[in-house]
């Protein structure tokens, strides 16, 4: 099945910390003990940005994975909110693109898959070639190889495809833009 381009509302069940605000926001001007503590986090499957309220009393350190699903959870009070790029801290700014770089490394299998079914949007267009600095010789090296046989790690793709020594860098930069503009048409990886 072909990655997804278009919005889903299916929830995250596990996100990755970017910042932790022991005392809320800086804007909140409500006395220290009445703040709530809030974690920055991005989600492990679709990448979305989220807010999230810590419970009291509990360690949360930068790049610590967290369970938010339905079940009962260990570190988080609740989701607060989505957020976007924007609203982001520097920190949690300066620490997005390694947390995304430590999910693709974590979810090979998964966007190696891509590189397996993506197909053509439209009659001039692949989905291949929304991956920023993804050339036309790029993907004709891409469709060959994978004609022959489906690709099993990224390992598997610099080998068969000299042209594609980084995939996982393509992936990463391709997930940045999207959260960075999230008026881009096509979202691959990411949900509006």
């Amino acid at each position: 099945m072909p990655p997804k381009t278009e919005r889903t509302d299916k929830k995250e069940v596990e996100a990755i910390v970017l910042d932790y605000l022991q005392w809320g926001h800086a804007s909140d001007r409500r006395p220290l003990n009445q703040r709530e503590s809030i974690i920055l986090a991005v989600g492990t499957d679709q990448f979305k940005l989220l807010e999230l309220i810590a419970k009291k009393d509990v360690a949360i350190n930068l790049h610590d994975k967290v369970y938010i699903g339905e079940d009962e959870r260990k570190h988080v009070e609740r989701v607060k909110r989505r957020l976007s790029y924007d609203e982001l801290t520097p920190t949690a700014k300066g620490e997005l693109e390694p947390v995304v770089e430590k999910i693709i490394a974590e979810s090979e299998q998964r966007f190696v898959e891509f590189y397996n079914t993506a197909v053509p949007i439209s009659l001039k267009m692949h989905m291949l070639n929304l991956l920023p600095g993804f050339g036309k010789k790029t993907l004709i090296d891409t469709l060959e190889e994978r004609h022959k046989k489906p690709f099993e790690s990224f390992e598997d793709i610099r080998t068969r495809v000299k042209t594609l020594q980084k995939p996982e860098k393509f992936i990463r930069e391709r997930i940045m833009l999207e959260l960075e503009n999230p008026e881009e048409k096509y979202h691959l990886f990411t949900s509006k």
